[in-house]
């Protein structure tokens, strides 16, 4: 018997010393993931995935700090010395407090996020660098949609829209703004007197613009660094690092103003006017977005767009001319009324900067043509 339970106990021995000898790095590996909680893969933009994002961005960006500063310590003598006369170090400090500062804010979306929507630490989302670029997005969001320093930027890209709904502007009246972002124009459209409603996928977004609608209740309550992660095209230090604070306004949820969170394609309803800003490019299958638009306009309904058509080349199934989009809207059952006429405009745009990305954007009006009407509307 002892000889048996000898065997038993020594054999299993004996194969697990093979295997490390074999595979001694996938062993150890399979070992700790026994003690290690698993991280869950989640989709990127959701409620949990965006939470964690949010709730480790200051443990990301100081991990980009330490190899930051790992680059110039790996620099000869001469040329660590050199970068330390011109104040290399002190940029990286200022970079360190430029972190500190807008995780405060950061933090502040992933308090709430966690009690308004009962979040919590596990299941754990793989979150990294990709994460850590969505969250610096939403920064400079937060400057072009809720800052005094955005105004111009906002100008350029809402004034045709609000130019657009104005003459039809009146209590009663439905708007649907798809792809909202944190939500500026929808609320600009709802100061119009339109029933608005902000619709957005993302997570990272609506995680975000929720801090602004609830929790805050003083102007410029908040000060960020948004442009403190980038050290391209930068004339000085002072331009790296300068801070902007928001919001300028303070938007509140309402009978005229509410957010969905979820896919444009999953929506309801009808409604007298769809707004589309920057997005019917980020569509995978542009022909149903297109065509999602014209099943939830109401007869007559107005659909007014701008954006430029920058295809997501990883996802776009198609990838479109304006000449071919103007085309599918035709096709589709639209009139246009008008456009499509070309606007320059930038998207969260550093104005300081020494580049400047402007978008030659398109605009257009559209109306939904009645059953039975032919193509000359």
């Amino acid at each position: 018997m002892s000889n048996d339970i000898f065997l038993a106990s020594f054999i299993p021995l004996v194969i697990l010393f093979l295997i490390f000898r074999v595979y001694p790095t996938l062993l150890w590996v399979s070992l700790l993931s026994l003690f290690t909680p698993p991280k869950a893969t989640l989709p990127l933009f959701s409620r949990q995935h965006a939470y964690h994002s949010f709730k480790r961005f200051r443990s990301l960006a100081d991990a980009e700090h330490t190899r930051l500063n790992a680059a110039y310590r790996s620099l000869g003598r001469a040329h660590t010395r050199l970068a330390s006369q011109i104040g290399y170090p002190a940029k990286l400090a200022q970079l360190r407090e430029a972190t500190t500062a807008n995780a405060r804010v950061t933090d502040a979306i992933a308090r709430f996020a966690a009690s308004e929507h009962d979040l919590s630490e596990w299941p754990q989302a793989r979150v990294n660098n990709a994460d850590l670029n969505r969250v610096r997005e939403v920064l400079r969001h937060f400057v072009r949609d809720w800052s005094s320093d955005g105004v111009d930027e906002r100008q350029a890209l809402f004034r045709p829209i609000l130019d657009a709904l104005k003459p039809h502007a009146g209590r009663g009246k439905s708007v649907l703004v798809p792809g909202s972002g944190l939500g500026r124009l929808a609320w600009e459209i709802s100061q119009l007197g339109f029933n608005t409603t902000a619709v957005e996928i993302s997570a990272y977004m609506t995680l975000a613009m929720r801090l602004i609608l609830q929790p805050t209740t003083s102007l410029n309550a908040y000060t960020i660094h948004p442009y403190a992660h980038g050290f391209s095209h930068q004339k000085s230090n002072a331009n790296t690092f300068r801070s902007v604070q928001f919001p300028d306004v303070l938007p509140r949820l309402s009978g005229d103003f509410k957010l969905v969170e979820g896919d444009f394609l999953e929506q309801e309803g009808k409604w007298d006017f769809i707004v589309t800003a920057f997005f019917i490019d980020t569509a995978p299958n542009v022909f149903a977005t297109l065509e999602h638009i014209h099943t939830l306009l109401a007869p007559n309904g107005l659909w007014v767009n701008l954006g430029p058509l920058l295809w997501h080349t990883g996802t776009a199934k198609v990838q479109l001319s304006l000449e071919e989009v103007m085309a599918t809207v035709r096709e589709i059952g639209f009139e246009m009324l008008d456009g499509p006429r070309t606007v320059p405009c930038e998207y969260t745009a550093d104005p300081e900067a020494m580049m400047r990305w402007v978008y030659q954007a398109e605009t257009w009006t559209a109306r939904k043509k009645v059953n039975g009407e032919d193509d000359l509307g």
